[in-house]
């Protein structure tokens, strides 16, 4: 190990004591267990910014000069204020050395970096959207971060909570939208003598849905699981049933 690293990784062990001890208010952070020179953090959006509710994963990768020399920042979320996996242009980043100060920390870095999110000033690696714009793609990080294996992996109590969270505003969406089409459905000729059978029909299927994204099931693998679940409902009701399918996944995708 040269003496550059080796004081690099005891810096960043102090700084990561010190963030634990007073932490980054609205930032978390952890670096790789396999490399203390790079660390992703978790930026949660400010309450009563464009931001608020969304989760906003990056990472830090610090050179072995460390602390003489300043990080790249990288925000691998959508955000709407930056472009993602993209290193950034900021005067904590390693765009500019020249004005980087040794004395900061990880905590400085990650300080600065909400505090430029928040502005709308443009930069290298900086995009500009509407504030609609930034709180869709904020309602949309959580399920966004979930399929990164890093994320998960840093950040799995927090990734635990957000899976559980997606799934239940997925169940909500799920009862909103099968009531609606029992409600269609009951007004038609003859729609009431069969919508007893029809709702357990849609709730079997709907249920197998949950499943699904619970357990990450995809591609084949979920339309698989769709075949199985519609080959244990009445022939009757394969294409009210196959018909609601399409209808449901428009819907969500595009409520």
């Amino acid at each position: 190990m040269s003496k550059h690293s080796g004081t690099a990784s005891a810096r960043l062990r102090a700084d990561y004591m010190r963030i634990k001890r007073d932490p980054v208010p609205y930032v978390m952070a952890e670096p790789l267990p396999s490399n203390i020179l790079e660390w992703h953090y978790v930026v949660e959006g400010p309450e009563q910014s464009p931001y608020e509710g969304g989760y906003y994963h990056g990472k830090l990768v610090f050179p072995m000069e460390y602390p003489f020399r300043p990080p790249s920042i990288y925000m691998i979320t959508p955000s709407g204020r930056f472009k993602t996996n993209t290193r950034l242009c900021l005067s904590i980043s390693d765009f500019h050395p020249d004005t980087w100060n040794p004395a900061w920390s990880v905590a400085t870095i990650l300080t600065g970096l909400l505090s430029f999110m928040l502005e709308k000033s443009p930069t290298f690696g900086s995009i500009e959207t509407s504030d609609y714009e930034k709180r869709q793609l904020a309602q949309q990080s959580l399920s966004f971060n979930l399929k990164d294996k890093v994320f998960t992996e840093l950040f799995a109590d927090m990734a635990e909570i957000f899976k559980y969270s997606c799934f239940h505003e997925l169940e909500r969406r799920i009862c909103a939208k099968k009531d609606d089409y029992l409600e269609m459905t009951i007004s038609l000729p003859g729609g009431s003598e069969r919508i007893e059978e029809l709702e357990k029909c849609l709730s079997c299927y709907l249920s197998s849905y949950l499943l699904t994204h619970l357990n990450g099931l995809a591609g084949s693998q979920s339309s698989y699981f769709f075949l199985v679940v519609i080959a244990t409902l009445p022939s009757k009701h394969y294409q009210e049933v196959i018909y609601f399918d399409r209808c449901f996944k428009y819907t969500y995708k595009n409520p």
